[in-house]
């Protein structure tokens, strides 16, 4: 999730001096549960009426999710501010192409809801979608608008009631009057809570869904597959005599088919844990030279069986680090495995070293290469150079994608050269501690 520059501390016609409790957490809750119905698109909260001579103060972005940095979070909301406008002005829902500006995550439409209640106008919440929205999600993305509408309608409310009972206290006169005006304001909210109560459940019911999804694929479809590999590698260890060749190498390639499927599953899963910031960085002392050797350990059978080299390039002597060892492991198995599975003859390169506090890691290949308008997606996930290269060469398109977040998660960076038949080089590099 990514905050606006100004958050719920901020202040404008249409929102409360002081928000009630958990307001913001609700609010950003919200905003990014909007985020996730777009895809790879994102989501704007803007607060205001629209009323008044400059824009900037009748519309503030507030919240953002879906958007790496706040710099494109306002840069994001400087365009759509025509559009808010127009929704504020008119105070229904619009939907439209959106423009060439926003990139690849708003694409295909900006839809843009009024935050509203019983005429009571609190601002919009805009997503911006890399592919129109299917109705399954129009209809979430409007429930949550609505939800949106009684948070920012309850905190307004809330505001009022205390305003007003701080005007009974310093004044006797028409107390019946506020009375009842207080009463029937705090009916209001006691209605407004229940349909909040109901909201606040559904939400919790679909994250409740997609952690069990997740366990249950992990259990139902990994356990048993760790089986099978295991029972396929006892056959052709203890029955290698009696086995005709022709199907020695049927369990081969069972084998092979079954290890590639239960890396994706993993891959799957691990991504998963990334984006729902389940994974946690935990240093400890390693030796990169023993990472480096058990990556290319795991894909030595897959190499032998190809006129395919694989060569070191690390400087010595490479000093110990702290860092985190499982995530290094993964990211250099990663590289690894996939500069051996698309390049068929050759050189895959593995070099290191460290460059003040950082680690430069660096995987090189003679394989096939990536074309050049390509190479800006191949992070993104799912992402396949061509159909018939995905059919040829296997995979799901995730091994990349998973490269970017955990470098992300270890404050690094990746970059990636290639060209076509000649090629692919990606770089990481992260901060490490140099132990000696």
């Amino acid at each position: 999730m990514t905050s606006a520059p100004e958050n719920a501390g901020g202040q404008s016609a249409a929102s409360p001096r002081r928000s009630p409790p958990h307001f913001a957490e609700a609010v950003q809750a919200a905003t990014a549960a909007a985020a996730d119905q777009t895809g790879d698109g994102f989501a704007l909260l803007f607060t205001g009426s629209g009323q008044g001579s400059d824009p900037g103060q009748s519309a503030r972005l507030r919240w953002a999710a879906g958007l790496p940095s706040p710099e494109a979070a306002r840069d994001a909301g400087s365009s759509l501010l025509p559009q808010v406008l127009e929704t504020l002005a008119s105070k229904t829902s619009t939907r439209s192409p959106a423009p060439p500006d926003r990139g690849d995550a708003a694409r295909g439409e900006i839809v843009i809801h009024p935050l509203l209640v019983d005429d009571r106008l609190h601002g919009v919440l805009a997503v911006a979608c890399p592919q129109p929205l299917a109705p399954p999600h129009q209809a979430e993305v409007l429930r949550i608008a609505e939800t949106l509408s009684l948070h920012f309608d309850h905190a307004v409310l809330s505001q009022r009631v205390q305003q007003t009972q701080a005007q009974v206290a310093r004044a006797r006169q028409g107390f019946a009057q506020k009375s009842e005006e207080i009463l029937n304001l705090s009916e209001a909210l006691f209605a407004q809570d229940i349909e909040l109560l109901r909201n606040n459940e559904r939400l919790g019911e679909i994250e409740h869904l997609k952690r069990d999804f997740i366990e249950r694929m992990s259990h139902e479809l990994r356990t048993p597959l760790n089986g099978m590999i295991e029972a396929i590698i006892g056959v052709l260890a203890n029955e290698h005599e009696s086995l005709a060749e022709s199907s020695r190498e049927s369990l081969r390639q069972a084998l092979d088919d079954g290890t590639s499927f239960l890396r994706t599953l993993q891959n799957i899963l691990d991504l998963w844990r990334v984006k729902q910031r389940q994974m946690t960085v935990e240093n400890q002392e390693i030796s990169f030279q023993d990472v480096v050797d058990e990556a290319i350990f795991s894909v030595q059978d897959a190499a032998s069986r190809k006129p395919l080299a694989i060569e070191q390039e690390i400087a010595t002597p490479l000093p110990k680090l702290r860092s985190d060892l499982a995530m290094l492991s993964q990211l250099v198995f990663l590289l690894v495995d996939n500069a051996v599975k698309f390049t068929t003859a050759g050189t895959v390169t593995v070099g290191a070293r460290i460059d003040g506090d950082r680690l430069i890691c660096e995987v090189r290949d003679t394989g096939i290469g990536i074309a050049r308008d390509d190479q800006d997606a191949v992070f993104d996930d799912f992402f396949q150079v061509e159909t018939g290269t995905s059919r040829r060469y296997g995979g799901a398109g995730l091994g990349l994608t998973l490269v970017r977040e955990l470098v992300v998660l270890l404050e690094g960076e990746v970059s990636l050269s290639s060209e076509v038949g000649q090629g692919t080089q990606v770089t990481f590099q992260v901060p490490v501690e140099v132990v000696g």
